[in-house]
């Protein structure tokens, strides 16, 4: 699964879509062993992480939807994703 950035710990990945499509576009972060899946639109469809790196991963969710957008189109499309700039 592609990394789409790194930041305070955190991995954000986004699965490629071959072979079927995922109902609603979203992302996957880990941190410290814990997983949890989000929808672009910041809904938490599965699993957790402490609430701090949370508050990070949603600020970084809001900067970058346009990316989190574009990423989710081209790897649908079975193209090329772009790396996004971490959270500083």
């Amino acid at each position: 699964m592609p990394v789409l950035s790194m930041f305070f710990g955190i991995i954000v990945r986004m699965y490629r879509e071959t072979g079927g499509k995922h109902n609603l576009p979203h992302i996957h972060a880990e941190y410290g062993g814990e997983e949890i899946v989000i929808a672009l639109d910041g809904r938490v469809l599965e699993g957790s992480i402490p609430r701090a790196k949370m508050k990070l991963l949603d600020a970084w969710m809001e900067i970058h939807r346009e990316d989190l957008e574009a990423n989710w189109k081209l790897l649908s499309g079975g193209e090329q994703f772009f790396r996004i700039e971490p959270l500083r």
